[in-house]
């Protein structure tokens, strides 16, 4: 079968897998144990928290381990949230996030927490200048992704972070679709925290991590906890973050190439599916390279999908994590798309082993959705 639902998942590479075996065989000692394995295994643990630093051009100290992206979406916005509400309890967000975004900022709400979402272009950015009009005194956080799972297209974090950090806001942002695949510097962004997923880039699942600038204020979600300085309990899984690091290093290692090649893919692809019946979502330019965000006329995306899945072509009809495909993306409508519209969504994505030939049998596969035209009497 074709696989082109890398943003889903990705297999593991053949260094993740090599990494993770030779760790669990050589560094089983648990990093928080005082004798020689566990003394092994954290510094083996500190190693993989600088190299996951550098790709963003962090601190290896901010690096905190978590069990994936939702994860690490959860867990950064509620400790970021409580560890600033003596200043307030309002946060800003967007209608283009991860479902874990809004289960997090829901269960603030609970707790008294106002949430506001800035408006979002035709084009699928956030407008800065609604996110701005919305900061209040008792502003303390923006969660804006890097790039939408559903539409692709990239935000502005840096133009968010000059406005963010005018204000002296916490800035968090879900990277679970860029890291390593784009560059991205918390530093120019001005960023305080950054969610990361191990299994998007080649890396085994249920394994992530969190950045906290260590100058920014957070409180643990967790009492009474001595792991990752309160981060989060529980021994960390020592072979599953070597493999982690090893994928970033090498999906890091090949970014320059990867992004040239996906992009030649994604150019060819639209040149080569019918463009009178085929629409492009969101932003050409402003996305991610490796991802396509479609609909066909009188089509609706789930029903694209299952007929790629018949011709033996994975794509998908939207983000895995959506509780349910009935309701149309908000991130689409919110773009100005009508219901009818959103459901038309699917989505393309490439990985590192895409190869023409996949994409030549997808576009013929998506070209035969398109309706015969009757001749004319």
């Amino acid at each position: 079968m074709i696989y082109l639902d890398h943003c889903a998942t990705t297999p593991m590479s053949r260094p993740a897998l090599e990494a993770y075996v030779q760790t669990a065989e050589s560094f089983y000692g648990n990093e928080q144990s005082l004798h020689d394995h566990g003394d092994y295994a954290r510094q083996l643990v500190r190693h993989c928290q600088a190299e996951l630093a550098s790709v963003i051009n962090g601190e290896a100290s901010g690096i905190f381990f978590t069990s994936g992206g939702s994860d690490s979406n959860i867990s950064a916005i509620l400790s970021l949230a409580y560890g600033n509400q003596a200043r307030g309890k309002h946060i800003i967000t967007s209608p283009l996030e991860h479902p874990s975004v809004y289960q997090a900022l829901e269960k603030l709400k609970t707790e008294g927490f106002e949430v506001d979402e800035a408006d979002v272009k035709p084009n699928g950015e956030v407008s800065v200048i609604s996110l701005e009009e919305y900061i209040r005194d008792d502003t303390i956080l923006v969660t804006i992704c890097h790039a939408s799972s559903e539409t692709g297209v990239i935000q502005p974090l840096e133009d968010i972070g000059a406005v963010v950090t005018k204000h002296g806001i916490c800035f968090h942002t879900d990277a679970v679709q860029t890291f390593a695949k784009i560059p991205i510097d918390v530093n120019k962004a001005c960023l305080s925290a950054l969610s990361m997923s191990a299994h998007k880039i080649n890396g085994p699942k249920n394994t992530g991590a969190c950045y906290i600038a260590p100058h920014v204020s957070w409180q643990s979600i967790y009492p009474r906890v001595v792991h990752q300085q309160g981060f989060k309990p529980g021994t960390l899984d020592t072979a599953g973050i070597a493999a982690f690091a090893t994928a970033a290093f090498h999906m890091h290692q090949q970014q320059d190439q990867l992004y040239a090649k996906w992009r030649n893919m994604q150019h060819w692809l639209l040149e080569h599916i019918n463009n009178d019946h085929a629409v492009l979502i969101g932003d050409k330019n402003k996305r991610l390279p490796h991802h396509l965000s479609l609909r066909l006329h009188g089509y609706e995306g789930q029903w694209v999908m299952l007929h790629c899945n018949r011709q033996g072509i994975a794509i998908s009809a939207g983000s895995a994590c959506k509780a349910s495909y009935t309701d149309p993306p908000k991130s689409l409508l919110a773009m100005g798309l009508t219901a009818e519209e959103a459901h038309g969504l699917f989505r393309i994505s490439f990985g590192i082993d895409t190869t023409d030939d996949d994409l030549n049998a997808l576009a013929y596969t998506l070209n035969q959705c398109v309706p015969s035209v009757k001749p004319s009497l």
